[in-house]
């Protein structure tokens, strides 16, 4: 980072003693393994809330980096304090938070964690490993055998690599040394997140030990839970911004909207926090507020990222500041999406879309296409092939389902419509440009090879010959027209859905321009 023209002392107890409290070498009740900039907004910040609101000291955070030494550079110099910034219409409010003790960075010591994990006094395990940290096969829901890390993994467990190894190293030691049961708390944007970690950390134990295993089934318990914050990557910029108005430099800085819900399944093995008290719903099923947010929130984030991303656009509110991008995501939310949902007790699903959009219209996030579009190839199953497989099943039109899966794809080719490079992250991403490049001549084989790939598309969609042909459809006019003039071609085929003149005149207001 570059040096700021005014010198500032980095954040710690000392540059702001009447922010910080006495008791931040209180007990280390919660491990959590992937303390990226989402965690620290959302987990982290309820937790914060909890221990400012109760007497209860015990619920310190200790991060876990599984791969990168990033994050434990940006928080351990600061003592684990770090700086919450909230935008909205209204402007922005700071907030110190001190929940977490410190960042161990997993390869460096792998021993080390596993020791944390097996203390008496932790009570709870959460995860934020982004999809692809759960080394499963996204077709069939299990644990891939194949991947070399499960591989090494189930050799060397004093090693682990991967988060699953991790969880059940931990666990091993805690069933040999007859300690208490910990609560295994899955937030990352997996359907059924609690009960597909269960399986897959079962299924693991299983080759190490069936005791373990039975145990772990027996003992652990792995709560669903619904995260919903939108955490934009934190820029140089945003960070000496912040160091002017504060006096001091915080390098772990994170900024975020005022929204933010979690909804955890009321179902542990031991202690935890009293997080009601900050605002967790605890309930009894999540699966249905789960399944909203996936599809419409994750489902509509991943289509504007995609198609935005090849068209040009760089941030998602320039994206929905488009007349023609914005008709098409009411379209895809209200008119293919909603309908495959059961809303949950109290949530209006037409409401929720409405502030959904007022969300992603938010210029003060400057939140990147390119930050969503990570890892498509983990995501796009859930967010939209879900959708896709119930509304082929019921007859249904799936129109803008493959269109934003046609979206997916033509970016996954790594260019945009000038021809300027686009990065492709994506564990998948070798094997698309594979078939890009040897089956670009023929349209209908190019579509066959995507679907093709069992990791993302199931047999019972890949073989809809109504799925394949609007998905050939598609991708045909994206490539040959480029994504506005394919979508207002969509618009003109599909019954469009109106939105109150309401919501877009003050999307329209609200929305920046279109700056590329």
């Amino acid at each position: 980072m570059t040096e700021p023209a005014v010198t500032y002392p980095l954040l710690s107890a000392t540059t702001c003693p009447q922010q910080v409290t006495s008791e931040r070498d209180s007990t280390i009740g919660i491990v959590h393994l992937g303390i990226g900039a989402f965690h620290r907004a959302h987990q982290a910040f309820y937790t914060e809330q909890v221990m400012q609101l109760t007497a209860e000291r015990n619920w310190m955070i200790a991060g876990v980096s599984l791969r990168s030494n990033a994050v434990a550079n940006q928080l351990n110099p600061q003592q684990g304090l770090y700086t919450l910034v909230t935008t909205s219409a209204a402007g922005s409010e700071q907030q110190l938070i001190q929940s977490v003790a410190k960042v161990l960075v997993a390869p460096q010591n792998p021993q080390a964690v596993i020791e944390l994990m097996a203390s008496p006094e932790v009570a709870i395990y959460s995860l934020t490993v982004t999809e692809k940290g759960y080394c499963l096969n996204p077709a069939t829901g299990d644990l891939d055998l194949t991947l070399a890390d499960i591989q090494h993994d189930l050799a060397q467990l004093v090693t682990p690599k991967t988060a699953i190894g991790y969880l059940v190293a931990a666990l091993q030691q805690r069933f040999i040394r007859k300690l208490k049961p910990v609560t295994v708390i899955s937030c990352d944007n997996i359907s059924q997140n609690g009960k597909t970690l269960a399986r897959l950390v079962q299924q693991f134990a299983a080759k190490i030990d069936a005791e373990l295993a039975q145990w772990i089934k027996s003992q652990i318990a792995f709560p669903d839970s619904m995260v919903d914050r939108i955490v934009p990557a934190t820029t140089e910029q945003d960070i000496l911004a912040l160091a002017a108005d504060t006096g001091y430099l915080d390098q772990a800085m994170v900024k975020t909207e005022s929204y933010s819900q979690w909804v955890l399944e009321d179902h542990f093995s031991s202690e935890r926090p009293a997080w009601e008290k900050a605002g967790v719903m605890l309930v009894k099923e999540v699966a249905p507020f789960e399944q909203a947010k996936l599809r419409l929130l994750n489902g509509a984030h991943s289509a504007l990222a995609y198609l935005g991303a090849v068209a040009g656009y760089s941030y998602v509110h320039q994206v929905v500041a488009d007349p023609v991008f914005l008709r098409y995501l009411r379209h895809l939310m209200h008119n293919e999406l909603m309908p495959t949902l059961q809303a949950p007790e109290g949530l209006d699903l037409a409401a929720y879309i409405d502030a959904l959009l007022k969300r992603f219209a938010n210029p003060a996030l400057m939140h990147r296409t390119m930050q969503i579009a990570m890892d498509g190839s983990q995501k796009i199953p859930p967010r939209l092939l879900a959708a896709a497989q119930i509304r082929l099943d019921k007859g249904q039109s799936v129109d803008a389902i493959c269109f934003a899966v046609a979206g997916w794809l033509r970016f996954s080719m790594g260019f945009d419509a000038k021809g300027d490079t686009l990065e492709v992250s994506d564990p998948l991403a070798e094997l698309l440009m594979q078939i890009r490049l040897e089956h670009w001549d023929h349209i209908d084989e190019l579509v066959g090879q995507y679907l093709a790939v069992s990791q993302v598309f199931p047999a019972a969609l890949s073989s809809s010959a109504v799925f394949r042909n609007r998905l050939t459809y598609w991708l045909s006019y994206i490539l040959a027209n480029g994504v506005p003039t394919a979508l207002q071609s969509l618009l003109l085929e599909v019954q469009d859905y109106s939105a109150a003149p309401r919501l877009a005149t003050e999307l329209a207001s609200t929305a920046a321009g279109r700056t590329k």
